[in-house]
C-alpha cells in the first residue's frame, strides 16, 4: 500500500517521499493502522523489515495532530532500546520523519556528558528515545517526568531481556498512567519473551509476526563446530592461521572475554583489535 493513501499528515508524507519511501513494508502495512487506532501491538519482526518506521510514523502523526505549536507540554512517548547504537539509529529515523512537523524528538543514551542532554530535556521534547540506564539516571535526578507519557515502545525487547533490563521495563511501566498504549517489538519469540510481552500489553493487543523474506544470506556459507571451552583459543588460532588471506570477526559474550581472547591471539602472533561497550565511542 502506498503511504499517500494513509490518513497521516502531509508533512510526514513529504518526509517519506524525500526519503524514498513510497510503499509500506509488511510490518508497516500491518502495524500502522492499529497503532493509529490506539491499540496495543505485539510484533515479531527482524531488523531490516522497516519496523522502526512502523511505529515512528503513527506516533509522530498522533502527537503532531493535537499540538497547536512546537511548544512541548511534556514527554508523550518513550521508546526504549537496549543499546546506545540502536537508540541513536532510532533517533535518526524519528528525526527524519518528524521534519516539518510540530513534534520534537530526542535520543538519550550513556557514554556522553549529561549537561547538554539535560539542557535539551529542559527545552522540551515530545518523544524520548532512550537506553534504560541513562534514562533512569535522569529520572532519579528529576530531569525526566513521565506523567504525560501515553505511549511506550519496547524495541528489540528480546535483546533487552538478554541484557537484564526486565526490571527497568517494569519500573517504567509502573510509572505511566493506567491508560497508555504499549508497542512491543521483538526479533525473536520464545517462552520468556511471551511471558514478558503478555505482562506489558493488553489482552486485546494486535499480534503481528513477520517471517524474514531471506533469513540466510545466499552469499555466506554457514558451519557449526562444537568445541570444548578449553580448546576454543587453540582452535581459533589454527583457524585464523589456515585462512591467512581472510579478516576474521570474533563475537564473544562479555567485555572480559573479549580482552582475554585478544591477549591469547597476540601471544600466538595474531594482530588483534578489540571493540566493546566499555570503550569510549571515539576509541571504538
Amino acid at each position: 500500500m502506498k503511504f499517500e493513501k494513509y490518513h497521516i499528515s502531509s508533512a510526514i508524507k513529504r518526509n517519506l517521499s524525500q526519503l524514498g519511501f513510497i510503499r509500506t513494508t509488511n510490518i508497516q502495512f500491518k502495524a500502522i493502522p492499529s497503532i493509529l487506532n490506539g491499540e496495543d501491538v505485539l510484533a515479531i519482526a527482524q531488523t531490516g523489515t522497516g519496523k522502526t518506521a512502523a511505529f515512528a510514523i503513527p506516533i509522530i502523526n498522533k502527537i503532531d495532530s493535537y499540538k497547536s505549536s512546537k511548544r512541548s507540554y511534556g514527554i508523550k512517548c518513550i521508546v526504549l532500546a537496549p543499546t546506545r547504537e540502536l537508540s541513536l539509529q532510532i533517533g535518526e529515523v524519528f528525526k527524519s520523519l518528524a521534519n516539518h512537523t510540530k513534534v520534537k524528538t530526542f535520543a538519550l543514551c550513556g557514554g556522553v556528558e549529561q549537561d547538554p542532554q539535560i539542557k535539551k530535556l529542559q527545552d522540551g521534547i515530545d518523544i524520548l528515545i532512550a537506553t534504560p540506564g541513562r534514562m533512569f539516571d535522569l529520572i532519579n535526578q528529576g530531569f525526566i517526568r513521565l506523567e504525560n507519557v501515553n505511549t511506550l515502545v519496547l524495541d528489540e525487547a528480546d535483546h533487552m531481556l538478554d541484557l537484564g533490563f526486565i526490571n527497568d521495563i517494569r519500573s517504567v511501566k509502573n510509572k505511566l498512567t493506567r491508560e497508555h498504549q504499549t508497542l512491543f517489538f521483538s526479533a525473536t519469540i520464545n517462552k520468556d519473551i511471551k511471558k514478558l510481552a503478555f505482562s506489558q500489553v493488553k489482552k486485546s493487543a494486535i499480534r503481528i509476526q513477520i517471517a524474514p523474506e531471506d533469513p540466510v544470506s545466499k552469499n555466506v556459507s554457514h558451519y557449526v563446530m562444537f568445541v570444548e571451552m578449553d580448546d576454543k583459543r587453540f582452535f581459533l588460532e589454527r583457524f585464523i592461521k589456515e585462512h591467512t588471506d581472510s579478516k576474521v570477526i570474533v563475537f564473544v559474550r562479555t567485555r572480559v572475554r573479549a580482552e582475554r581472547v585478544a591477549k591469547a591471539m597476540e601471544k600466538f602472533g595474531i594482530s588483534t583489535v578489540t571493540i566493546h561497550g566499555a570503550m569510549d565511542q571515539s576509541d571504538r
